[in-house]
């Protein structure tokens, strides 16, 4: 059986459908994209008919596949770039992008800091390690992946992990975006690359043992391009400078240590200062885990007798070990989450001592340094900080704006916390906690981009969806932009995952903002925003909340004056896709354009896909009826309707992507073009050396924000963006 790599080097057979003219969508004749061959399937779920013209497109090998993606791609990449304005927005966002340092991640270990940045002008991440706490001194470049890719091709570093003392390094690369990593080891000291090899390991979650003498990892096992590539996935040991084909099995689905579902995933946590190893088990995207702990040398002799901490129905979602002391952030009873402790080595949650009531704003995240425990909390899409002190005493991290902490970054064997911090015009960058003074410091490691952001500023406000609950939206803006009713506005929304869309500089976002327009985010439910109560009003049977909370955040903005319908795009990514596809098939008025990045489009079949089945607790199953209502009525490639005028409407997929299968987008695009008698473009973007997005390079990503402005500027009428004819 094919995959879609290896398609794609293949020269394909004929396409089947010829090359038959769109529609004239400015006044002049657009680029041809292809028409996909109808082949109905029909088949009744819980006494509904449904027909599917496209489930073709579910078979990689079939001949006419790799066709249609390289002509819609073709196409749309013709009539983008036939946009007047969109080479001058990319020089710009190129410019933008090119003069920021971007920090990904940082370890700190022992005397050595290590450093996942992107240099200015660089096109992807490097690894550095630097003397000391990562302020001064020179970097040493460790692993740069742009020397590693092929003309085809490029390379991305997935995960990484220094060992305890800095001597040696684990790292997952992987090719085309697609995430499939294996992993590598390296000497620190002198860069040699060792010779083991581990594959299948795109979540491995790494854990050193505190010894550095090896770690712990999960693997995938099963096939590729299935359903089945995430199941029985398995929790292992390396032991460095060996052959990993006999690495020691830890947990896996049927093996005695404790038990483990098909798709939960395995992991592992070793803390500084304590000998007690954390097993953890993830089911698929639910944030609720199974936890069991026992002495490190019996796991690692394989003679663990394993304590259960916690299970799914105990509604923890994170943990921390200080020590002998084991912290767990627990929901039950607590939509918005508490702080409880208990003992290590003899976890009882019964009996856990209540650290941190639940209170009005949401404990998000748990973080353990020698110090105490840090915790991240979030108010409608803010982050802040406290920290629980050795002694239990709770305290305010002081941070020097409202933003978003992106990730913390600290361990047992040290005191303090690095964190991630931006803001909506506030570049990111790396922040020491003083544990003294609980007061944040710019590292520097992060220096701050050449741009002077005195004309951008951010305005916050609430829309109010149909059921009264108020959403939060932010608006970034030029401080001189005039709300007269007709701003080119791209509004985001996610909700999903409980995932909160907390502030974030993009600074490829002010090429958008000098053009006139207005950047906008919706905090839509089934994020995060509020806690448990916000996801559990936007996932499964609630799911339209999602869509229709981002009608109304719309609706408030034209009523505020921002815009209008004429100038009003969204802009959805992955799990997002929903959001945007069920917006657009409910309302197909309200907007000007629809952006629907590597998004979800066809529930109702992705849990056939690789990544599907880890999305049933989220999204459902069509197994029962219940999961069948629930995505059927979040499908939005089974809700447009032939003769509707669709909106233009703008479409991005990557062949390798592990996480939204190609077909879903393809099958979207194949629907909208047969149904839209808008005479408005509907697009197929697709990359070819790409996955997700999460390995993209930057130069990959300037080019698809180039065509998004464009592509909204000029539906916008803007004018400067609108082709000739």
């Amino acid at each position: 059986m094919f995959n879609r790599r290896q398609l794609i080097g293949a020269s394909g057979a004929a396409m089947a459908a010829s090359l038959l003219p769109a529609a004239a969508w400015a006044a002049g004749a657009m680029p041809a994209h292809p028409v996909a061959r109808v082949v109905p399937v029909t088949e009744t779920l819980f006494g509904t008919t449904l027909t599917d013209n496209y489930r073709w497109m579910e078979n990689a090998a079939d001949p006419d596949w790799l066709p249609y993606l390289k002509g819609q791609n073709a196409a749309a990449r013709a009539t983008l770039a036939s946009i007047p304005g969109r080479d001058a927005l990319l020089k710009r966002i190129a410019a933008l992008s090119g003069d920021a340092v971007a920090t990904k991640s940082v370890q700190r270990t022992g005397r050595l800091t290590f450093i996942e940045q992107r240099p200015a002008g660089a096109n992807n991440y490097k690894l550095y390690v630097r003397d000391g706490d990562g302020r001064t001194g020179a970097m040493r470049l460790l692993l740069d992946p742009e020397t590693l890719g092929t003309a085809e091709h490029h390379v991305s570093l997935d995960w990484w992990a220094a060992s305890p003392d800095g001597s040696h390094l684990v790292y997952g690369l992987s090719p085309a975006g697609s995430e499939d990593s294996t992993a590598h080891v390296m000497v620190v000291a002198t860069g040699q690359i060792m010779a083991e090899r581990i594959p299948d390991v795109p979540y491995a979650g790494p854990a050193w043992t505190n010894d550095g003498a090896g770690f712990f990892y999960n693997q995938i096992t099963g096939k590729r391009e299935t359903a089945d590539r995430y199941k029985n996935s398995r929790l292992m040991y390396h032991r460095i400078a060996t052959d990993p084909a006999s690495d020691r099995l830890i947990a896996q689905n049927g093996h005695g240590s404790f038990p483990i579902g098909e798709f939960e995933f395995p992991g592992m946590q070793i803390n500084p200062g304590s000998d007690v190893a954390v097993a953890v088990l993830f089911n698929g995207v639910a944030r609720e885990i199974t936890a069991y702990a026992a002495p490190t040398a019996d796991a690692l002799a394989g003679t663990a007798k394993w304590r259960k901490i916690c299970d799914p129905s105990d509604n923890v979602t994170g943990l921390a070990v200080v020590g002998d002391d084991l912290y767990l952030l627990a929901n039950t009873g607590a939509v918005r989450g508490r702080v409880v402790k208990t003992a290590a080595r003899a976890p009882d949650l019964k009996a856990a001592a209540t650290i941190i009531p639940m209170g009005r704003i949401v404990v998000e995240a748990l973080t353990a340094a020698r110090d105490g425990v840090y915790v991240t909390t979030m108010d409608g899409g803010i982050e802040r900080l406290k920290r629980i002190g050795r002694d239990d005493r709770v305290a305010d991290v002081a941070l020097p704006y409202d933003g978003q902490v992106v990730y913390t970054y600290g361990d047992t064997g040290s005191d303090g916390i690095l964190i991630n911090l931006t803001g909506w015009v506030e570049p990111a960058a790396v922040w020491a906690i003083d544990p003294a003074t609980l007061k944040a410091a710019d590292t520097r490691i992060t220096p701050p981009p050449p741009i002077d952001l005195s004309p951008y500023a951010a305005t916050r406000f609430f829309a109010t969806a149909k059921d009264g609950v108020k959403i939060p939206v932010a608006v970034v803006h030029r401080r001189d932009t005039p709300k007269d009713g007709q701003r080119p506005a791209i509004v985001l929304a996610y909700g999903a995952y409980q995932y909160g869309t907390s502030p974030a500089f993009a600074a490829r976002n002010l090429a958008f903002l000098d053009a006139g327009g207005i950047c906008v985010v919706a905090g839509v439910r089934g994020g995060g925003e509020y806690g448990r109560e916000w996801h559990d009003g936007g996932k499964l049977a609630t799911k339209p909340n999602t869509w229709r909370d981002l009608i109304a955040s719309c609706e408030a903005l034209i009523a505020a004056g921002w815009t209008r319908s004429a100038s009003l795009a969204i802009e959805g990514a992955s799990a997002g896709g929903i959001t945007v596809g069920r917006a657009l098939t409910e309302r197909p008025d309200l907007f000007c354009a629809v952006l629907s990045l590597v998004g979800s489009s066809n529930q109702l079949r992705a849990e056939f896909s690789p990544n599907g089945p880890a999305n049933i607790p989220e999204f459902g199953s069509q197994k029962d009826e219940a999961g069948f209502r629930a995505l059927l009525a979040m499908d939005a490639y089974s809700a447009v309707k032939p003769g509707t005028k669709y909106p233009a409407v703008m479409l991005t997929t990557g062949v390798s992507d592990p996480r939204v299968a190609p077909w879903e987008v393809a099958k979207m695009t194949a629907a909208l073009q047969a149904a839209t008698t808008s005479g408005k473009p509907v697009l197929m973007r697709v990359d070819f050396d790409a996955g997700h997005g999460i390995g993209s390079t930057r130069s990959q990503t300037d080019e698809l924000q180039a065509d998004e402005f464009a592509f909204v500027l000029w539906q916008a009428g803007v004018a400067g963006y609108q082709p000739a004819g």
